[in-house]
């Protein structure tokens, strides 16, 4: 079932990755997509600025397809359905996250680990993602998004908070635990509020004041730039930053365990046997979610009503909140809003 789309579609292409002060973005007309068997067409509303956007953008990540359009946070208005687009009707309100796509046949997507699907397709990155003014999603992996909430504060759920959940899984942090964070952007900010909700107590890290000051008034119970004051049963390395592991590894207590959440992370330096990993510390990756994952959060999410401190940007401006999030100058999450 479909309403007539717009013809013309105006969206934010990478057309050559390097650093953001380069322009590496840049806004083009392109002609609306047509839903196909399973898809949706989304109006998209808001779509939250994540940090994989800036990796694309500055060519961290090796691009997956030419001119792709960032973009992974999206919260859109169903107007066009494809065949078999079960679940969604026209109207409804869908969110569109990172991943987008997997195989369904491999022994990791049989086994509830599709995060690690091989054939597994992200938007954002393999398809064209939510910096535009429509996208298209397969249904399957389309949310349903929790009521009450606006557009601009459910966005970065999407993937801020969804990555953020399965890090914290990841972490495995003992009931009433003491959890470090470091690095405190869009996916820590709410982490650390769902953390402190299952009863954890909370020390990050990070060198932005600003930052700091968010962390204290979110429940922390430090917040700096040093090492934590306590001795830490697990931790999460939120910042891009290979020269934290190390730092974060020898903040742990016995059988500690660091969870690593980017996508992206510079090279880590040198480990010491004795000081990073002996008494049984652990070193552990966080690659995608799965959907359950997502559906997971989004539940715990409508219940616990986290804050969401989000910086507005209109659409037009995308190219502008990257260069911000890329010289620290956002605290808690940047959203794009169109007009």
């Amino acid at each position: 079932m479909a309403s007539p789309s717009p013809a013309a579609t105006s969206a934010w292409v990478v057309e050559h990755p390097g650093p953001v002060t380069s322009a590496p973005l840049r806004l083009v007309e392109r002609e609306t997509p047509e839903p196909g068997p399973g898809e949706l067409l989304l109006r998209v509303r808001t779509c939250g600025v994540c940090r994989t956007d800036l990796h694309l953008a500055e060519g961290d990540l090796p691009p997956h397809m030419s001119r792709c359009t960032p973009g992974h946070e999206v919260v859109g208005e169903v107007i066009a359905t494809g065949p078999d687009a079960e679940d969604f009707r026209l109207g409804d309100r869908a969110g569109a996250a990172w991943l987008a796509e997997t195989c369904g046949q491999c022994r990791y997507c049989r086994s509830a680990r599709e995060n690690l699907c091989p054939d597994s397709r992200y938007t954002g990155w393999d398809i064209h993602g939510g910096y535009a003014d429509h996208l298209l999603v397969d249904a399957r992996f389309a949310y349903r998004l929790p009521e009450g909430w606006s557009d601009e504060n459910t966005a970065p759920l999407l993937c801020a908070g969804i990555i953020g959940y399965r890090a914290l899984q990841r972490a495995d942090l003992p009931s009433g635990g003491r959890l470090g964070i470091y690095g405190f952007g869009a996916s820590a900010h709410l982490t650390a509020q769902l953390a402190i909700a299952r009863g954890a107590e909370v020390h990050v890290v990070t060198r932005s004041q600003g930052a700091q000051r968010l962390a204290l008034e979110l429940g922390a119970a430090s917040a700096g730039a040093d090492a934590p004051p306590k001795a830490l049963d697990a931790a999460i390395l939120f910042a891009p930053a290979g020269s934290l592991v190390p730092v974060a590894l020898a903040a742990l207590d016995r059988g500690g365990t660091l969870a690593i959440a980017g996508i992206h992370l510079s090279t880590v330096p040198p480990l010491d046997y004795d000081r990073h990993l002996f008494q049984e510390r652990t070193v552990r990756s966080v690659t995608a979610n799965t959907r359950e994952d997502g559906r997971a959060f989004l539940a715990e999410a409508a219940r616990l009503r986290p804050t969401v401190r989000v910086t507005r940007y209109p659409m037009r401006r995308a190219d502008r909140a990257l260069e911000d999030l890329a010289a620290g100058q956002i605290t808690g999450v940047a959203v794009l809003v169109t007009d």
